[in-house]
């Protein structure tokens, strides 16, 4: 049964409970949000734990880079080792993580914590194939799109929600409460997760050495992660500049750029509207559309930015969200679609080419903003997007040639 904790979870008929996806996507949300907490708080936690303002973006990498080796080294056990077992034991030590970052009083403790909490935040991405996998195809994604929107959510959330909780308690405070929410999460997931052993029979190594076999012998998979590497930079790119320019260009306080966040987290609520037309067969024209709508969305924030136009920009930014999440949905139902038996490593690869994407972007942000101010920046967004969308052509129009006689 998928709501019983010692069950063994199968490809059921029936599906997971409303519970459990609903826990499922809240740990993911959580989990995620944990690498970016500490974004905005730079100021304020560098020197209490002896870090310079020149390095103090390290705060950040640190993280980020313990996300990123996650994504590969620690996704791909999912195909190895219960699930069960695997996102427990992941999320326990980032609760010690979150409770080493809030005591940490010297840099060496503090980096030591975030490596870990990056690392480990992985584990939101063991959680989306194993939800897939209790899921009947034809409603996999609703679901997914659901687990999906709620990471996405605890991504836009993270930054203002860290924001408003240290101006009252203080930075430690934002750490000590994801602690106590993940302990929470983490007694929820042990009480009704399924367990799930995969049947693959190979080692770890080579696991991680068929990795490469994986994208050599999948072209849907390298499309896909093409796909997102590019729309996830692009989200990054807008998210980072973003700020830079609601100060200047806008004069809006830290609190003032945390409510337009919020407002873009809006675009979350696209998730579950992207899983059920994916799941009616009209997954390729989601795709599609997401792609040329966050190029051509992206290319007009510069006359919203340019003209002053507040809301406009806040609804452009929805927008670009939901295309950034429409892709998301689309091409991780086709992928889990592959074999389920490969769905930790098919997930580890398409995640990790979507993270560097996403770090691409955050480089691309500043730089962009400060050669060239948002108008160099929407460029480069909707840019992106378009090579996006060129490339999906081209995939479609292979298909069209291999399909004629």
């Amino acid at each position: 049964m998928a709501g019983s904790p010692h069950a063994e979870a199968t490809e059921p008929s029936q599906g997971p409970s409303s519970l459990l996806v609903a826990t499922v996507g809240l740990a993911t949300g959580t989990l995620v949000a944990n690498i970016y907490y500490a974004q905005p708080l730079i100021s304020s936690i560098a020197p209490e734990i002896g870090v310079s303002a020149d390095v103090a973006g390290t705060i950040v990498s640190t993280t980020q880079i313990g996300y990123g080796i996650g994504l590969f080294f620690l996704v791909s056990l999912a195909d190895r080792v219960e699930n069960k077992t695997l996102a427990l034991s992941t999320l326990a030590i980032t609760i010690l993580g979150l409770v080493g970052m809030a005591l940490s009083t010297s840099a060496v403790v503090f980096f030591v914590c975030a490596f870990l909490i990056g690392l480990c935040s992985t584990s939101a991405q063991v959680l989306v194939p194993f939800i897939a996998h209790l899921v009947p195809l034809q409603r996999r994604g609703r679901v997914v799109g659901n687990v999906m929107g709620a990471l996405l959510t605890g991504i836009m959330l993270a930054r203002p929600v860290s924001l408003f909780i240290s101006a009252s308690f203080g930075w430690r405070a934002v750490f000590w409460l994801s602690a106590v929410l993940m302990t929470i999460i983490g007694v929820a997931l042990a009480a009704i997760m399924p367990r799930h052993t995969p049947h693959g029979q190979l080692t770890y190594p080579q696991i991680l050495k068929s990795m490469a076999g994986l994208i050599r012998e999948t072209p849907v998979l390298r499309w896909r992660s093409a796909y997102q590497m590019l729309v996830f930079c692009a989200f990054n790119l807008f998210w980072t500049a973003i700020p830079f320019a609601l100060s200047e260009r806008f004069q809006l306080s830290q609190q003032a750029i945390g409510l337009f966040a919020l407002a873009g987290a809006g675009g979350a609520l696209a998730a579950p509207l992207a899983g059920r037309l994916a799941d009616r067969g009209l997954g390729l024209v989601l795709s599609g559309a997401a792609m040329l709508c966050l190029s051509l969305f992206f290319f007009a924030t510069g006359f919203a930015v340019a003209g002053g136009a507040l809301v406009l920009l806040a609804i452009f930014a929805i927008v670009i969200d939901a295309a950034v999440q429409g892709n998301q949905i689309v091409s991780q139902r086709i992928i889990f679609a592959i074999a389920p038996e490969k769905r930790g490593r098919l997930n580890a690869i398409y995640m990790t080419s979507a993270f560097i994407g996403g770090a691409i972007g955050s480089t691309l942000g500043t730089l962009t903003y400060h050669l060239g101010g948002w108008n160099a920046t929407a460029v480069v967004g909707g840019l992106l997007g378009l090579t996006g969308f060129l490339l999906f052509l081209v995939e479609q129009r292979g298909k069209q040639n291999a399909a004629a006689p």
